[in-house]
């Protein structure tokens, strides 16, 4: 059974885009991923001509890759309301079927958009499909430590409250299993760092108002269809501030960003060697040598 409904999160991402606005503040989380990305594509001794920006949201990742110098971007996204914002060529996508030919661009790139894929396996393989060979796929996603304490405190009021608690907070992958995900895809050389950007708020209701601002609201398939009571939200406040506020009296909120780095296979890179064939004894290799010791 599928984790996500996408239809619903069709709907909140065209509501997200119709509250968009230049420099809106909900757009931070992606800002910050896009300058980290692009960072880290300068770091590399290569000349990328052809490059998709896959749920490219707003277009401020596309932008920003634009301005680094690949005039070739294709934004594609599945919400058409988000793909009006971003820069043409524009390409309406199911991100679980890509429509790209194999070996195709050099360069896919993915900001906060991919954790909402529900068969995450399948779209990476067909990612490293549309690479060409020694083509780059550069992501970030959303991590699992994320809006911990959120989740905390929903769970704590509902249950106090109601003697049970329904999902509220969708379960987000863990740095490892992207990895293992990125190998069993077929991509060679992977790469996978987490960073945790921690946020404050002055009312929890604000951080709510983001993440519907960001098309992040609750579209797990299970989730319950009428809204949170308001006893429940009140008591989910009153519980967030006395656990997760600072001196300032200002609320905290963690998002964990996985970035991860892989490459289409080619046989100029780097390989393993084979079981074996080392040329020394692993034992012969701990050996002290002479005049080392003190």
């Amino acid at each position: 059974m599928d984790l996500f409904d996408q239809f619903a999160l069709a709907r909140h991402r065209a509501r997200a885009a119709r509250m968009a606005a230049p420099g809106d503040a909900p757009n931070f989380l992606l800002a910050r991923v896009a300058e980290d990305l692009i960072d880290r594509l300068s770091f590399i001794k290569r000349t990328f001509t052809d490059a998709v920006d896959l749920g490219c949201h707003d277009g401020t990742l596309g932008r920003a890759l634009r301005s680094a110098g690949i005039a070739n971007v294709v934004s594609a996204d599945a919400s058409p309301e988000m793909l009006a914002l971003a820069e043409t060529p524009r390409l309406a996508v199911d991100l679980a079927r890509l429509p790209f030919a194999p070996a195709s661009v050099d360069l896919v790139v993915s900001g906060l958009a991919l954790q909402f894929v529900n068969d995450l396996p399948g779209t990476l393989v067909q990612i490293r499909h549309t690479l060409r060979p020694d083509g780059l796929f550069l992501a970030a996603v959303v991590g699992g430590r994320s809006l911990h304490e959120l989740r905390e405190v929903l769970l704590l009021a509902e249950t106090e409250l109601t003697g049970g608690a329904a999902p509220r907070i969708a379960p987000m992958i863990d740095v490892r299993d992207f990895g293992s995900l990125l190998q069993r895809a077929g991509f060679a050389l992977p790469v996978v760092d987490s960073d945790v950007a921690n946020v404050t708020y002055a009312h929890p209701l604000q951080l709510m108002h983001d993440l519907r601002a960001m098309g992040a609201a609750n579209c797990l398939a299970e989730r319950p269809r009428n809204f949170l009571p308001r006893g429940v939200l009140q008591r989910a406040v009153e519980i967030y501030r006395d656990r997760h506020a600072g001196p300032d009296g200002r609320i905290r909120a963690s998002f964990e960003i996985i970035t991860a780095t892989a490459w289409a296979p080619h046989e100029s890179q780097q390989q393993p060697l084979q079981p074996g064939s080392a040329s020394v004894r692993l034992a012969d290799a701990l050996k002290p040598r002479g005049g080392d010791e003190g």
